[in-house]
Parts: C-alpha cells; sequence; structure tokens
C-alpha cells in the first residue's frame, strides 16, 4: 500500500471533492481518481460513494480514515524519533496529559526542558489517564502527566508533588464562606462524581475519603475531566470534592474549601515505558527530576477562598 495513495484519500475525505482535494495536492484529478481506486481495489471495499454531486465517505471509508491518519502521523514522526535517538539534542517527545495537570508541576517542567533542550521539539497530547497508560504500554508516547499512584509493569515513574482534596462548592451553597467543612456536613448532599472508565484512580481516590469517613455520597452526575466536574458545580449542578490545585482554574461562581480532619492526597505521576527512552527522553527525565525538587521545596499553594 503506498503512502501516496494515503495521503490523497485523507486529502480527499477532508475535501470531499475530488477538484479542491487536487488542487491541494498540486495534482490534477485523473492521478486522484486513479489512486482512490486503486486503494479500493487493494482492500476489496468501497471508501467513497462519487457521483457528479456528491462524494462521500462509506462506513468503511471513515473506519480506514482514522487508521490511514494514524499511519501518516507515525510516519511523520520517523524523523524526529531517530534524531532523537541520535544525541538526544534534536528531534522529537509525544508526551501525554490530562487537562488538570496543566495546574500542578507540568508547566514548570515543560519550561525547564525548553531551555534545557530547545531543539526538542516537545508535542502535548491531551488524553483520559487510561488513554495514557495504554499508549505508554503500546510505546505511542515517550512519557506521560498521570493522575494515580500506581501504574502496570513495566511502566517507570517519578511521583510529583502530592496535590490535596478539597470541597468544590457553588459560591452560594450554605457552607460556602466557611474555613474548612467537615465531610459529615455534606453527607446528605447531592454530588459531581470524576468518571472511574475515564481515571480509576482519581475516582477510587474520591471514594476512599468517603469510605473513610463513613459517607455514602449520592452521586447524580459524573464527569472525565476535573475541569468539568468545577462547571458543573458553578452551574449548580451538585458539589464535589476535587484536588486543590483546581483553584487555580478561576472558573467562576465556586469556592473551594479545605476539608476539616482529613489530608487526604491526590497523587501523580511522570511516567514512561523503559523500553523506549532515546537520549531525548533521557534528558526530559533529567530536567523534570530538577524541576521536581524546586517545587517540592516551595511552600504548597492554598486553596482559593
Amino acid at each position: 500500500m503506498k503512502l501516496q495513495f494515503l495521503r490523497y484519500f485523507c486529502v480527499l475525505a477532508e475535501e470531499l471533492h475530488f477538484r479542491r482535494a487536487a488542487d491541494r495536492l498540486a495534482i490534477s484529478q485523473p492521478p486522484l481518481s486513479t489512486a482512490i481506486r486503486l486503494l479500493e481495489e487493494e482492500l476489496g471495499v468501497q471508501l467513497l460513494l462519487r457521483n457528479s454531486k456528491m462524494v462521500q465517505l462509506t462506513p468503511a471509508g471513515a473506519a480506514f480514515l482514522v487508521e490511514a491518519r494514524e499511519i501518516l502521523e507515525r510516519v511523520s514522526r520517523v524523523g524526529s524519533v531517530v534524531r532523537a535517538i541520535d544525541g538526544g539534542a534534536h528531534g522529537r517527545l509525544d508526551i501525554g496529559f490530562a487537562g488538570s495537570m496543566l495546574y500542578r508541576e507540568t508547566p514548570a517542567i515543560l519550561d525547564r526542558f525548553k531551555r534545557d533542550a530547545p531543539a526538542v521539539d516537545v508535542v502535548l497530547y491531551e488524553l483520559y489517564t487510561t488513554e495514557q497508560i495504554e499508549k505508554l504500554m503500546r510505546r505511542q508516547l515517550h512519557a506521560a502527566f498521570i493522575q494515580a499512584s500506581v501504574l502496570p509493569a513495566p511502566l517507570a515513574s517519578i511521583p510529583l508533588r502530592n496535590d490535596v482534596f478539597v470541597a468544590c462548592l457553588p459560591e452560594h451553597h450554605r457552607l460556602a464562606e466557611k474555613a474548612s467543612v467537615d465531610l459529615r456536613e455534606m453527607a446528605d448532599e447531592a454530588f459531581v462524581m470524576f468518571s472511574r472508565e475515564s481515571a480509576p484512580a482519581s475516582h477510587d481516590h474520591v471514594i476512599g475519603i468517603f469510605s473513610q469517613a463513613g459517607i455514602h455520597p449520592r452521586t447524580v452526575h459524573q464527569a472525565r475531566i476535573w475541569m468539568t466536574v468545577v462547571a458543573m458545580v458553578a452551574n449548580g449542578c451538585g458539589i464535589a470534592l476535587v484536588p486543590q490545585s483546581l483553584s487555580r482554574t478561576n472558573i467562576g461562581g465556586v469556592r473551594f474549601i479545605p476539608l476539616a480532619g482529613t489530608s487526604a492526597t491526590a497523587p501523580a505521576l511522570l511516567a514512561w515505558n523503559p523500553s523506549m527512552v532515546p537520549l531525548a527522553l533521557e534528558k526530559f527525565l533529567a530536567s523534570a527530576r530538577v524541576t521536581i525538587r524546586q517545587q517540592a521545596k516551595s511552600p504548597a499553594r492554598k486553596a482559593r477562598l
């Protein structure tokens, strides 16, 4: 299967118009039509429905588009990966992250590495925790900032500074002006809960906090990212327990209140697969360790009341 045909197909799938696709590819329409026909013959399926008025992807074509894009993306990374292996001074690192990690050490780690290795391109991919782990296992990411305390073998990790959980309340909630709040004061509330499907560790940590207090929370909504949890609280959908660092999101309409009598932590890790450690990644990990040590010496941020 020719990579050139895959590129032709992807452009045509985006344009859904042979002339516009040919113009983007700087070719005439006949070679484009021939390439698509040969591709369909090789695969033994019809990828596109076309007539004089329209071009449309078939279900098989839509599925093939996802795979074709991934193949082309991986091919485009080959040169960068080779350069990263050859000395670590140049190349590209693909790094996964959960959106809420932008409010922890992640920006400081990335900023320091940019200064330490300006010729290495760092490409970030926002992914759920489960997706990050899967891509690390499959060697599709070099590293990832993950909300978890343990990882499956053979993944390795560096612990980041623990965050702590706080109560996230609507700004006009009856408890929103308190200096701290006891979990038992919220026992009968409706909670917005973090989805276990996207990040089992984060979900289980929250459930564990409730269990230790002897509370069975009444979950009314579930969200797949922490910022959505906070936004739902701001819009009156319930209350939640969230990492303290989310107070830095500046989402209006909420208050972040420390929990009284508990210091439940929200752990996070910088993880990688030891079977794929180019020199650029070695440099990244060394730079990250310096930043993490510096962050550990600085005072922990307080929740914004």
